[in-house]
């Protein structure tokens, strides 16, 4: 009886094998493949070419204006634009594709219902992100090359995009950071700042004798940094809430300059104090608050 229901199944299969018309099946098969490959190449050429495009317009800007903020802000626009270019070449590209087999894209979404929902709820966040990019960018909040802190992300704008923006963080990480996300942005590339140096000292180090030497050191190395503003301010002995003793110089820099600005002016310091014989503790002196 097994035998006879493999043979008849088979006897069926065979049936419709024979009704289908390979030969019409793989022309239709062929010409869906080869139509997808043709919008595939001429998707690729189309971003090559608008790539290239971009990058002339982006060069005879840049050579145009040499200044140091044009030069940012051509940046973001610059990158800006090829994210542009690459979103619409997709969205076109998918169109295309699904169109080519058959699938009637407005009709699908229109009448998908839980699929369609989530389309929905996907475009909105997607709409949400595009706003916010583009009041980024309106605003002049940040651009290209800056240095900043997004949220609790801090380092160097990669790119802006009106999805995304892009950090490298100082360890090197690449964060993307979708812009709806950004709820605060510290730009500490615009306005001039302050390369805070601090010395940890013992209480019974000599602050006059100090104040002499670092002032000694301010009069001699000042003028070898470019990057420094005006006089340093001697701020004088702290107690840092952590309760370590120390004796804090402020320095005023251009943007960007005040960290190296710290570590040199701290290794000016430590040198020098050594060389004259002042006292300094290996490490920091810690006082415990009385409660």
């Amino acid at each position: 009886m097994q035998l006879y229901e493999l043979i008849l199944g088979a006897i069926n299969w065979q049936k419709y094998v024979n009704f289908i018309d390979w030969q019409k099946l793989l022309i239709t098969v062929g010409e869906k493949v080869g139509i997808i490959f043709l919008f595939s190449v001429l998707m690729l050429l189309l971003r090559r070419i608008g790539k290239a495009l971009i990058n002339h317009f982006f060069k005879r800007y840049r050579a145009k204006y040499q200044d140091t903020v044009t030069e940012k802000r051509i940046r973001t626009f610059h990158t800006l634009s090829i994210n542009i270019l690459s979103y619409i070449l997709w969205f076109f590209w998918l169109y295309s594709v699904l169109s080519t087999l058959g699938v009637p894209v407005g009709t699908l979404i229109a009448s998908a219902g839980v699929f369609s929902l989530a389309i929905g709820l996907g475009a909105q966040s997607f709409v949400t992100d595009i706003v916010s990019g583009f009041f980024i960018l309106l605003e002049k909040q940040v651009e290209v090359g800056e240095y900043v802190q997004i949220n609790n992300i801090r380092g160097t704008i990669a790119a802006v995009g009106l999805r995304t923006t892009q950090i490298v963080s100082d360890d090197g990480t690449l964060n993307f950071i979708p812009n709806r996300s950004v709820t605060m942005i510290a730009n500490m590339s615009r306005n001039n700042m302050t390369a805070m140096v601090q010395i940890s000292i013992l209480p019974e180090t000599p602050i006059t004798k100090l104040i002499k030497i670092i002032e000694q050191v301010n009069q001699r190395e000042v003028k070898n940094y470019p990057d420094i503003i005006g006089e340093p301010k001697i701020i004088g002995t702290m107690n840092l809430p952590d309760g370590k003793l120390v004796f804090q110089v402020n320095i005023t820099t251009k943007n960007g300059a005040q960290a190296e600005i710290s570590h040199q002016f701290l290794a000016l310091y430590l040198s020098e104090l050594n060389q004259k014989g002042i006292q300094l503790p290996s490490s920091p002196v810690v006082f415990q608050k009385q409660s």
